[in-house]
């Protein structure tokens, strides 16, 4: 891992992390660390096994293909609140398929929302985790696959439902933290850097919104000597990080995709819930 600040993210596992930070998430929330990263969560092994699955199942297409007809950069597996969420209805209707889908998507190996859950419940020892809802009962997607082809990339961006889409009229707005949770199912290339995302150490203000918009944050942190951390991982490795700090993704390089399960959290210090959703 590359770093250039003393801004160190939280690893290697859940013992360490729970030792160094009676409330991880919290900390998370204020911007201490930059992420918390635990390692080899999930085997590697089992990531080969769901890869296996989704190309046989047709959910994406087969690497070895290099004629496939199907040329998109990016495939979801799963129901995207930020590409689905403008119509309500059809984006709970997705979400609802998405859980079926996943009732048996993973039958044989061991359950990677399961995972995310799991590991997010025990950084949050003050608040119970669930599926992100509504007050009828319908509930968000749980969880999605993202799969990133070559030249893929994400720009210096924030994910946030209330400070960058506004989603009013969704109960995942009511939340003051937004976090994204990554499981890293497989690196774009075996030979190269496995830099999932560069996080600055800079939290979202109207101030900052115009360098944004204009593509001119790089020149902004360089004139402020605003700290970064690279983000590296190895297949299995799941982290945690907070979707208001500036944060942007390097395009994928080489023929192999860069496949992700991820999720975003709503969080408030004095809620006794958080939700998740993708």
């Amino acid at each position: 891992m590359n770093f250039q600040t003393n801004w160190l993210p939280a690893e290697p596992d859940l013992e360490t992390v729970c030792k160094t930070y009676s409330n991880p998430i919290y900390a998370l929330s204020q911007a201490e660390m930059p992420a918390i990263i635990l390692r080899n969560a999930y085997s590697p092994e089992q990531c080969q096994g769901l890869i296996n699955r989704f190309t046989n199942m047709g959910l994406m297409r087969d690497e070895a293909d290099i004629n496939s007809p199907d040329k998109r950069t990016r495939i979801d597996i799963g129901t995207s609140l930020g590409n689905r969420g403008a119509d309500k209805t059809k984006f709970l209707t997705h979400a609802e398929a998405t859980h079926h889908l996943f009732k048996f998507l993973f039958d044989g190996l061991d359950n990677p929302v399961d995972l995310i859950y799991d590991s997010l419940t025990a950084l949050s020892p003050k608040q119970e985790v669930k599926v992100a809802r509504e007050p009828d009962g319908s509930l968000y997607g749980p969880a999605i696959f993202r799969v990133h082809y070559e030249t893929h990339s994400y720009k210096p961006h924030i994910d946030h439902v209330k400070y960058r889409e506004n989603r009013t009229d969704y109960q995942v707005y009511r939340f003051e933290h937004q976090f994204a949770g990554v499981l890293c199912v497989q690196n774009a290339d075996e030979t190269g850097r496995g830099t999932q995302a560069i996080l600055h150490r800079c939290l979202w203000s109207e101030e900052i919104q115009p360098h944004i918009v204009e593509e001119t944050f790089d020149q902004y942190a360089a004139d402020n000597g605003i700290q970064n951390c690279e983000v590296e991982l190895e297949q299995g490795d799941l982290y945690f990080f907070n979707t208001r700090c500036i944060h942007e993704v390097p395009p994928v390089q080489g023929n192999r995709a860069r496949i992700v399960l991820a999720v975003f959290i709503g969080y408030s210090p004095e809620d006794g819930e958080i939700y998740v959703w993708s």
